[in-house]
């Protein structure tokens, strides 16, 4: 037989080991309903455990995505700051170039204004051109006609005198309709003789040009030198510096050369300089 002790140590054993005898003991004891419920308790607390370990992580992931968002959200709000910064910027930008457009538009209008005047003067100086080749095409029969003149003086030049002569060259002169006139000055510093003394000379006035004309039977190098000297005086007192011409039945060739390198035209009946 087993002693008290080892029977109880057996009994205890089943109890923990042998759900059945446990069951058969409570029932005994009147306990194996209270049992059965604590069993059916507990493993619905641990469904309940189970669930709630699966919320909580559930939880913690959902807890993640919201951080993830708002930083998401962080980074939309600085990209949409930035983003109507540059909208701001365009639209300034936006305004600046209309501006400017505007005033090149107006620029624009004041160059075509003033093209279309730059056209009328242009038309205006060609008409004024055609005007002058039209007088210069005259002036050129004339010129011709006077040296045919000249010849024919020069010719006769041993019946005239030098006084004679220039009376008939300012009347053909005027017969080509210019005007002649007898300019008279005192030269004070001798600019054109060495010496203080009065100085005149022939001048055709035509338009607003002015024309020193020597009339002569027959020209040196001195003669045109002199000239030169009255036409510097003659700017100095008038302020129009004048062109120079010399009509002559003969012009020697040194006079020829100081006039081609004076400026001096040189009219006589055996050609022009």
């Amino acid at each position: 037989m087993l002693s008290r002790e080892a029977l109880k140590a057996e009994i205890l054993r089943l109890l923990e080991e042998d759900k059945e005898f446990r069951y058969s003991v409570a029932g005994l004891l009147g306990m194996r309903e209270v049992l059965e419920r604590l069993d059916e308790n507990t493993r619905a607390i641990r469904d309940l455990q189970r669930e709630i370990k699966a919320l909580q992580e559930q939880v913690a992931d959902n807890t993640k995505a919201i951080k993830a968002l708002q930083e998401q959200v962080a980074e939309h709000s600085k990209a949409i700051k930035a983003l109507q910064e540059q909208v701001a910027e365009h639209s300034k930008a936006i305004k600046a170039l209309q501006e400017q457009v505007s005033e090149n538009t107006k620029a624009i209008k004041a160059l075509q204004e003033q093209v279309a005047e730059h056209s009328k003067a242009i038309k205006a100086l060609q008409e004024q051109v055609a005007e002058h080749s039209k007088v210069i095409a005259e002036h050129t029969v004339a010129m011709r006609e006077l040296q045919r003149t000249i010849s024919a003086l020069g010719a006769r030049w041993g019946l005239m005198s030098e006084e004679a002569f220039r009376r008939a060259m300012a009347d053909i002169l005027r017969s080509f309709g210019e005007r002649v006139e007898k300019w008279v000055s005192y030269d004070e510093e001798g600019f054109v003789y060495g010496h203080p003394s009065p100085v005149e000379a022939d001048v055709v006035v035509r338009d607003e040009e002015h024309i020193l004309v020597e009339v002569k039977s027959s020209v040196s190098r001195g003669d045109v030198y002199e000239l030169w000297r009255i036409a510097r005086l003659y700017e100095k007192k008038t302020g129009v510096k004048p062109k120079l011409v010399i009509v002559t039945p003969f012009a020697d060739p040194k006079a020829q050369q100081a006039a081609q390198k004076l400026g001096v035209r040189v009219i006589s009946g055996t050609g022009g300089a």
